[in-house]
């Protein structure tokens, strides 16, 4: 029998947006995998907290953004390991955690371009798909004919989290920018004020 194709789409998610949700959602129905795991990751103590929210609460908006979609699923995975925890250790526990799936790893190419910089990065290209989708103002990078690597041009938006928490900040309007159920707990809670 055949794995389920899990692609990990790591995120501060600070908060989630549109923007987010598009792209999980496009990887989960228009490639080959069968689900996608919003992965928060959680505060790296090394870095100053600045406006990060609580991991907690970052994983609750996920989850209501995610809502009843089948495709989509959220992982709580970094926040159990040690700090600041690395892809390819994360990669590893899932793996052996879940052995009935095959992981793969959705990417910007943003992120692709640096991709030398990342801790162990030949095993994860020997042993995962990246699956990476093209981020404007940034070329695939030097990975981008790898046998591991799979470029897609999925639907992109000039939003950002900072966008989102500078309206909330400033009391402006953030509908059709976030999911409906987040927006109203964003401003049920207060967070980002």
């Amino acid at each position: 029998m055949s794995k389920r194709k899990v692609g990990l789409f790591f995120g501060s998610f600070n908060p989630v947006h549109i923007g987010h949700m598009i792209l999980a959602n496009y990887m989960a129905t228009r490639t080959e995998l069968d689900e996608v795991w919003m992965v928060v990751s959680p505060h790296n103590p090394l870095k100053k907290r600045g406006s990060l929210a609580r991991d907690h609460d970052r994983l609750h908006l996920v989850e209501l953004a995610i809502g009843d979609n089948p495709n989509l699923r959220i992982s709580r995975i970094e926040f159990d390991l040690p700090k600041p925890s690395y892809t390819v250790d994360t990669l590893a526990v899932l793996r052996d955690k879940h052995p009935a799936y095959e992981f793969a790893l959705i990417m910007g190419s943003d992120n692709l371009q640096s991709f030398a910089k990342w801790k162990n990065h030949e095993i994860i290209l020997r042993d995962y798909r990246l699956m990476v989708y093209r981020r404007p103002g940034y070329d695939d990078g030097p990975f981008a004919t790898h046998p591991s690597v799979s470029i897609f041009d999925a639907p992109l938006m000039q939003l950002s989290a900072t966008y989102v928490r500078n309206r909330l900040k400033d009391g402006e309007s953030i509908r059709y920018l976030v999911p409906a159920a987040v927006e109203d707990e964003l401003l049920k809670s207060g967070m980002y004020r």
